[in-house]
């Protein structure tokens, strides 16, 4: 019996021997959790009304240390993208459109919201609202005259390409029947409009509402009767960022779903972000929020239409309809939300 006790004693000095040191070696290995975290992510976001819930992504961000960047435009944020200073950029269908076609690599991961345009003209002219008949009379009457009809968007932005597409539609040429005037930051747009530069001009929100609520023009339409429909935001990253760090990608995506559905669900806290960004009245921010769709689904067929709009337009060089199929990546929306892509604008 001695005996036994004995052998179980050494036994025991022995296993000890071996744990103690594996429990050591252990504690300076990353945990599963830890290896599976994401390399941090920078997302970029233009300041419109559309754009300013991006700004809470990083507080629901799980499982990834997000960063939410502001810039003045959409060009801004597509060139921060394109020389990789952010990882993850929030710009317009258009924006996608026009990379693809000066070859740029860009994958569309998300959608965000859609809606926020308005068109609007100078007070004194003579055109009643929703009135594109009377608009497209006045218009060859300012042609016919030799005096230039101005109308003006900040060219590269969704307002851009829903007017073009709203005046194609109506008959109205923008290469040959108008002036069209280039207002790169949309916060001018007011401006512009008091000191009597442009006859018409398309805004986004808020600035859209702000123009009508300081009446420095009148509501003409919501330019949605085109082949783009209320397409508008839309969030790309780059294919190298996708293979280096496709978890904080998925996370980025999770991120801005539940904040889009958060702003569905809580008017409120839209109206209040966007004030808190743009530094605009809790009336016009209400105005705004009327006027947008948060919708994290990318629609394909739109997208196609839009490319093949632009190119009948002269906007892009060449018809870029398979490479904006081919380079929208449903799999993070599909992962978070569960949903197939026929559920998610396929």
């Amino acid at each position: 019996m001695q005996f036994v006790r004995s052998l179980f004693s050494a036994l025991r000095r022995v296993v000890h021997s071996l744990i103690v040191p594996l429990t050591v070696a252990a504690a300076f290995l990353p945990s599963a959790s830890h290896a599976k975290d994401a390399e941090p992510v920078m997302l970029g976001y233009a300041k419109c009304a559309h754009c300013t819930p991006l700004s809470l992504t990083p507080q629901y961000a799980t499982g990834v240390k997000l960063s939410a960047i502001p810039f003045n435009t959409g060009n801004d944020v597509l060139t921060a993208l394109l020389s990789k200073s952010i990882d993850v950029a929030q710009v317009t269908y258009l924006h996608y459109v026009t990379a693809l076609d000066k070859g740029f690599k860009v994958v569309a991961i998300s959608g965000q919201i859609n809606g926020g345009s308005q068109i609007l003209v100078a007070n004194n002219l003579p055109v009643q609202s929703g009135d594109w008949d009377g608009l497209k009379k006045l218009i060859m009457e300012y042609k016919k005259e030799g005096k230039p009809f101005r109308v003006a968007a900040s060219r590269g932005n969704a307002q851009d390409i829903h007017m073009r597409g709203a005046f194609l539609t109506h008959g109205i040429d923008v290469n040959k029947d108008v002036q069209f005037v280039n207002i790169p930051n949309p916060a001018d747009h007011v401006q512009a409009l008091r000191r009597g530069e442009v006859e018409l001009i398309t805004s986004v929100e808020p600035y859209a509402t702000q123009i009508r609520e300081v009446k420095a023009a009148k509501f003409f339409a919501f330019p949605y009767d085109q082949s783009a429909g209320k397409l508008s935001n839309l969030i790309i990253t780059r294919p190298d960022v996708i293979q280096n760090n496709p978890q904080g990608v998925l996370e980025t995506v999770r991120a801005i779903v539940k904040v889009d559905d958060l702003m569905a669900s809580n008017k409120p806290l839209f109206i209040d972000t966007i004030q808190k960004v743009t530094g605009l009245d809790k009336v016009v921010a209400t105005g705004a929020v009327d006027n947008l769709e948060p919708d994290y689904r990318m629609y394909r067929t739109p997208a196609v239409a839009i490319a093949k709009m632009m190119h009948e337009l002269k906007y892009v060089n060449s018809d870029v309809s398979d490479a904006v199929q081919n380079n929208l990546d449903y799999s993070f929306l599909e992962k978070v939300t569960g949903k197939p892509k026929s559920q998610l604008g396929y």
